[in-house]
């Protein structure tokens, strides 16, 4: 069975940082583009970063450029959002997900997605 699973999420102060992980089982995540999207309540799902399956390019958001690292361990089959200076807007439910058809913040690309897991930035 093919899954992924977010972990990492949870409340922190402006400014501060955190690291999501997305773990994949059932398959091998180097063989895949691996997207970070996330959604806040009355929003749509928006493309945070992303990074190729074949040469490892990273894509971001402007919206998190310079703040947000996306990188993959493939001993570990799993992917990283460094996420730092965050900001209260960047409170959503983070999700990742895999896909074959090439490397894009939008969503139609990956087949697998994870349940999500809750960041929230407040004081």
């Amino acid at each position: 069975q093919l899954q992924l699973v977010e972990s990492g999420g949870g409340l922190v102060q402006p400014g501060g940082s955190l690291r999501l992980s997305c773990a994949a089982s059932g398959f091998t995540l180097a063989y895949y583009t691996i997207g970070w999207f996330r959604q806040a309540p009355g929003k749509e799902r928006e493309g945070v970063s992303c990074i190729s399956k074949r040469d490892g390019i990273t894509y971001y958001a402007d919206s998190v450029r310079g703040r947000f690292t996306v990188s993959r361990d493939n001993a570990k089959n799993t992917v990283y959002l460094q996420m730092n200076s965050l900001k209260p807007e960047d409170t959503a439910v983070y999700y990742c997900a895999a896909g074959v058809r090439g490397s894009s913040l939008e969503t139609w690309p990956y087949d697998y997605w994870g349940q999500g897991t809750q960041v929230t930035v407040s004081s």
